[in-house]
């Protein structure tokens, strides 16, 4: 099975998007463009309104009067994009492959041994081959959010949307999914919220900062080459320390 054997998925389209919580104005008519088939990654300071974006993008809260969020096919982005967050929400009742199948199974739109098969294929991209049968309370941090990350390529949407799933992982793991989900996300639309610029700067084909009040985008910044990228690149460890400059001044001036 080839995850991303299809033809790159269409473009993020925000237009006039509005947004308040209890009084504080996050948007005020902002416009973002997110280029398909490529991963964009969101940095910011916290609280900013990264992950009410990834959010209003989903469908999950309405872009406000005049607002509007859609494809670049002209389609709704609801209902295509599925979602991966930092926790992996895994059900404890159910085995890998049953959690990575559970969507099939729920939905009932494909014959459930086939989706079982699937799920195997996939556990065995993200490192997990033999562990198939293995419940989540056996695996540890990392492994069960490997197991998300195959659910989420599971639902083979073309829209993936993922609010910092790897922040709670130690180093070494979180690179190593870094590795995955840049592979397996290939051809796809790629949202990435996070706080760490070299894991934007590995994953992304773009980078984006978000700041101030009303959050406003900066202008993109592009790493060399394909992800994943070396992160011992020069060029890389070069665009580290400016966004970490870029993300200070957005910090300072919250």
């Amino acid at each position: 099975m080839t995850v991303s054997a299809k033809a790159p998925s269409p473009d993020i389209v925000v237009r006039s998007a509005a947004l308040s919580f209890g009084g504080d104005v996050l948007f005020d008519g902002l416009n973002v463009h997110l280029p398909g088939g490529r991963c964009t990654c969101l940095l910011g300071p916290s609280g900013v309104g990264k992950s009410s974006l990834l959010r209003l993008v989903a469908g999950l809260i309405a872009p406000g009067a005049g607002g509007k969020v859609s494809a670049g096919d002209g389609g709704m982005i609801a209902g295509r994009a599925v979602w991966m967050g930092q926790s992996d929400s895994l059900m404890p009742w159910l085995s890998a492959r049953g959690n990575v199948a559970v969507g099939a199974r729920l939905r009932g739109d494909t014959p459930y041994s086939e989706a079982l098969a699937r799920a195997d294929d996939l556990l065995a991209r993200v490192g997990l081959k033999g562990r198939e049968a293995d419940r989540p309370a056996s695996l540890s941090g990392g492994m069960r959010q490997r197991v998300a990350l195959a659910r989420t390529l599971f639902e083979d949407r073309p829209f993936v949307l993922m609010d910092e799933p790897f922040s709670s992982l130690d180093a070494i793991t979180r690179f190593m999914l870094q590795e995955e989900a840049a592979r397996l996300l290939a051809g796809r639309t790629a949202v990435l919220v996070t706080h760490d610029p070299l894991e934007a700067l590995r994953i992304g084909h773009e980078v984006l900062i978000m700041a101030g009040r009303p959050a406003t985008l900066g202008e993109s910044i592009k790493p060399p080459g394909d992800p994943p990228r070396d992160p011992a690149d020069p060029r890389v460890l070069a665009l580290q320390g400016e966004l970490l400059r870029h993300l200070t001044r957005a910090r300072e001036a919250a």
